[in-house]
């Protein structure tokens, strides 16, 4: 690879790379290789591929992408130039594909996408319902593009904006670029990265580092490890961006030791970088430079806290300290330099808006909002999977057009957003707009894109256990509110959900939330009582029902509710009694009944029937049967 040496340089090459690397009569089947459709068989379908191919004296390119989204039907793959969607993809198909598809010029239908088996299937991905309403900007290289092959990036025009920051805008220009796009940090808080990179351009000081936030340890969050594995090249494309606006020399990729193929091809990328020119010294024949390295993290969710990874990558123990100062100014950084801090999705999204300007970002999504949103979109839904949006979406519109409705066509209950530390949305909230203070309004928050969706059968009260358990083991246990507030609240909680729970507890759990919240030294402490708040607000009788009434609705908490045999439904199959390990199942005058004295409520004889006989219901609505 030869290293460019001026602008011009650059744009000759990507004149030869946008002709000769994705040409339109070429043969190529685009394989997901991103995490999930890799779990499933991606490499087979891919070698499987290799050898039909040259059993059948075809050429066929293969591309490894990052994740194309639809994790749910992995592995998935797209024919080109057919454009042809095919999901679920296993090592015996692909002769199919290549018989029809790739040598016939017809879909293969077993291996399209449908609803259901009634329905008809769907070629084409912009078709398909999950992508229809998706807008990508942050994963616009996302299922197109080899994230390992730097010519791949720059044939679908990567490194544009820095060309043209470097050639036509000055550092201010850049600067004023970003501002002016109203671009909103894609971490959590939402602070206009603008302000944030004008404040760290005027602290004192030569030296300045730019920082990459990729410890990314919500539950059920990929948004930004998709990035890092697809695109990486769009990261550090961003960071430079950056750099060159506030006058920053280096720059560090967070990315936490739980995510090795991010870091594999952030390392990739980098090398290819240098090796071009485009990161290191003298960038494209200029004065600007601009190094780049990757710090991994040891996978501790406080880490993700400014200053907690401030000290993690200086090498000490991710400890949250107290601000000011912030990392913009003196003493806040690394080592004590002023730094820029945005999360992966933030960056990734800067070439965009220097490239096309900030009218082209603010015609996107809300006045408030600008641009689009990725959301890791899980839980009870059909579809689950990597979702880019426009700001300004309902919340029906992403789980029941894009994510296809509720699993099992069960009745909606709930939504998380914003991680352990987002809020729990109610049913009657499902046409909010989905924006930073629209989720706020309501007491979530947008956090780094996590939504994870329950229904009927899910418990708030131990969806309220399980976040608060996750945040309280990820205390780092520095300040006293965060490390004995929520083991409190914790304590209540598992009290109310096997059964013990007190009068008064909910008030107990709401006190103590608030004073947590007033008094923790970092963001950790500060949200993670929002679980616990936000389902009492809107779930109040659930947690009634638990301590008062010894029942959970959702038949999720062992300990809790009356379990009877229903003898006009029992067949006497025996099963329940079997089950119970107590003798609480016994058999009089041919039926089957339990006796309450020796019930110890827990579940297996409702687990083991299998025509649902067993009924589980309040103190006060069954009376013991004999």
């Amino acid at each position: 690879m030869v290293r460019l040496k001026n602008i011009n340089e650059l744009k000759e090459l990507r004149k030869v790379l946008e002709k000769e690397t994705f040409k339109p009569d070429t043969m190529r089947a685009k394989v997901c290789c991103g995490t999930a459709c890799t779990a499933t068989g991606a490499y087979k379908v891919i070698d499987t591929f290799k050898s039909e191919a040259g059993k059948r004296d075809v050429s066929l390119e293969i591309v490894k992408t990052g994740c194309q989204g639809l994790c749910q039907k992995g592995p998935v793959l797209k024919i080109e130039p057919a454009d042809i969607f095919y999901q679920r993809t296993k090592p015996e198909n692909v002769q199919w594909i290549m018989g029809y598809t790739i040598l016939g010029g017809v879909p293969y239908r077993q291996g399209l996408y449908r609803d259901n088996f009634l329905s008809e299937p769907v070629p084409l991905m912009t078709e398909v319902p999950f992508y229809k309403k998706q807008l990508r900007i942050a994963l616009r290289n996302n299922g197109r593009i080899d994230p390992c092959n730097i010519n791949h990036y720059l044939a679908v025009g990567g490194y544009k904006a820095l060309e043209k920051a470097l050639s036509s805008m000055t550092p201010d220009d850049v600067l004023n670029e970003v501002d002016k796009a109203n671009l909103r940090g894609r971490g959590g808080a939402g602070f206009p990265a603008g302000r944030k990179w004008k404040h760290s351009k005027g602290a004192p000081g030569k030296i300045k580092f730019v920082i990459a936030n990729g410890d990314e340890g919500d539950p059920g969050a990929f948004m930004d490890r998709s990035i890092m594995e697809g695109d990486p090249h769009s990261l550090l494309e961003g960071m430079a961006l950056c750099a060159y606006a506030i006058g920053a020399q280096y720059g560090f990729i967070y990315v936490r030791h739980e995510y090795p193929l991010a870091v594999k091809n952030l390392g990739l990328a980098i090398k290819q970088a240098e090796e071009l020119g485009l990161i290191g010294e003298n960038i494209l024949g200029t004065d600007f430079k601009f190094t780049v390295d990757i710090r991994e993290g040891a996978g501790a969710f406080v880490c993700g806290e400014s200053t907690a990874l401030v000290a993690s990558i200086e090498g000490e123990r991710g400890f949250p300290r107290v601000r000011p100062p912030r990392l913009s100014e003196p003493g806040g950084g690394p080592w004590g330099f002023p730094s820029n801090l945005n999360n992966i999705e933030t960056y990734a999204c800067v070439p965009v808006i220097v490239e096309k300007g900030s009218g082209y970002f603010l015609a996107i999504g809300t006045k408030n909002s600008p641009g689009t949103k990725v959301f890791a979109l899980t839980g009870k839904v059909k579809n689950t999977g990597l979702v880019e949006v426009p700001m300004g979406i309902t919340l029906r519109e992403i789980i029941y057009e894009i994510g296809g409705g509720i699993l099992g066509d069960k009745k909606f209950k709930a939504v998380q957003t914003g991680g352990p530390s987002g809020g729990c949305i109610p049913e009657k909230y499902l046409d909010l707009s989905v924006d930073f203070d629209s989720l706020i309004s309501v007491g979530s928050m947008m956090g780094s894109g996590g939504m994870v969706v329950m229904d009927e059968e899910t418990c708030m009260v131990d969806v309220a256990k399980f976040f608060l358990s996750f945040t309280q083991s990820e205390s780092c246990g520095k300040c006293p509110p965060c490390r004995i507030g929520t083991s409190q609240m914790l304590d209540i909680l598992k009290r109310i959900t096997s059964g013990q729970g007190q009068e008064g507890d909910i008030e107990r759990l709401e006190d103590l939330g608030k004073k947590i919240v007033a008094g923790a030294l970092c963001g950790l402490g500060n949200s993670a009582p929002n679980p616990v708040l936000t389902t009492i607000k809107y779930f109040r009788e659930e947690y009634e029902e638990h301590i008062r009434d010894k029942y959970c609705r959702a038949k999720v908490c062992s300990g809790l509710g009356v379990y009877t045999i229903e003898h006009s439904e029992c067949f006497l199959c025996g099963l329940c009694k079997e089950a119970c390990a107590f003798g609480a199942v016994k058999e009089l005058r041919n039926k089957f009944f339990i006796d309450q004295d020796y019930c110890t409520k827990c579940k297996a004889c409702y687990t083991a029937c299998p025509i649902g006989a067993v009924k589980v219901g309040k103190k006060e609505r069954y009376s013991v049967q004999r």
